[in-house]
């Protein structure tokens, strides 16, 4: 038997999205798509789903939720009946669960296979190009300190920078970078995650902005100054009961990182070819 060319459009066509954006499908859809006549047996698929659900150790009612809806049962009369919303996963995992001598059940194996792999592909290209993003604001951040810090008179950089370093990390740049088990080479924010950097953003934003207001003039005054502002946005991640910086693990260098995007874009292309494959199959 040949898979039919139509399932995967129509498991697209069936996918809904809810008020707030969440794509969902419904069981009543999915069983015609997959090949079962009959509900009660495709309700014993869906059960099957939610067990496998259950020994990954995953919330069911994160990918299944049993509702009763209102249907017309002739003449005008109204009925009532079960249903089920799912997840893209509940539906890989419901897929899963069917019978693989169907055709349509091992094309929706694949697709929804596919389509769970582009999200986690596309949600670990976001998380990344975030990070890049915050780096290159740090970067922006740091050069507007600098000007700041000039016109208060400061001549030795390195120094200054590690005032705001020993007031946000407790210690200077060649400590952290020993707790961080950091080569020398290595640049500190290259390999900062995404928390890190956002910390030492707002360290350089309000330092900055400090000593302009202030109008701090003279490089130990500048130094202070840059110290207590680290200090206190240490003073307020320790009150949020969030990891201070030097605790934080380092992360892959942001240049391998933006390699690695190049290679994820290729990735989701490279899917969306297969999907594209699957359906004119």
């Amino acid at each position: 038997m040949t898979i039919p060319s139509q399932t995967t459009s129509e498991l697209d066509k069936c996918r809904r999205i809810n008020k707030s954006g969440t794509e969902f499908w419904t069981a009543r859809d999915l069983q015609v798509l997959l090949g079962y006549a009959d509900w009660d047996n495709f309700l014993n698929v869906i059960e099957k789903g939610k067990t496998s659900c259950t020994r990954a150790g995953v919330a069911v009612s994160n990918h299944f939720r049993d509702i009763t809806e209102e249907i017309e049962v002739g003449k005008g009369a109204k009925g009532k009946r079960g249903n089920c919303l799912l997840s893209r996963h509940g539906c890989y995992l419901t897929a899963m669960s069917g019978e693989t001598s169907k055709p349509e059940v091992a094309l929706a194996q694949t697709y929804f296979a596919v389509q769970t792999r582009r999200q986690e592909v596309a949600d670990e290209q976001a998380a990344t190009i975030d990070r890049v993003e915050q780096r290159e604001r740090l970067k922006q951040a740091t050069k507007d300190l600098n000007s700041a810090a000039k016109t208060s008179g400061v001549q030795n950089y390195a120094l200054f920078h590690d005032a705001g370093y020993k007031g946000l990390y407790g210690m200077g740049l060649a400590g952290i970078k020993t707790r961080k088990k950091l080569g020398a080479k290595d640049d500190l924010f290259d390999r900062a995650g995404r928390s890190e950097l956002a910390a030492n953003f707002f360290r350089a934003t309000q330092a900055a902005e400090r000593l302009e207001r202030e109008k701090v003039r003279g490089e130990q005054a500048a130094k202070e100054t840059h110290h207590k502002v680290g200090a206190e946005v240490r003073a307020t991640i320790k009150k949020l009961g969030n990891t201070v910086p030097e605790n934080l693990p380092a992360e892959p260098d942001i240049k391998v990182i933006k390699k690695q995007l190049s290679a994820k874009k290729t990735l989701i292309l490279k899917l969306d070819r297969s999907d594209e494959s699957n359906a004119e199959s």
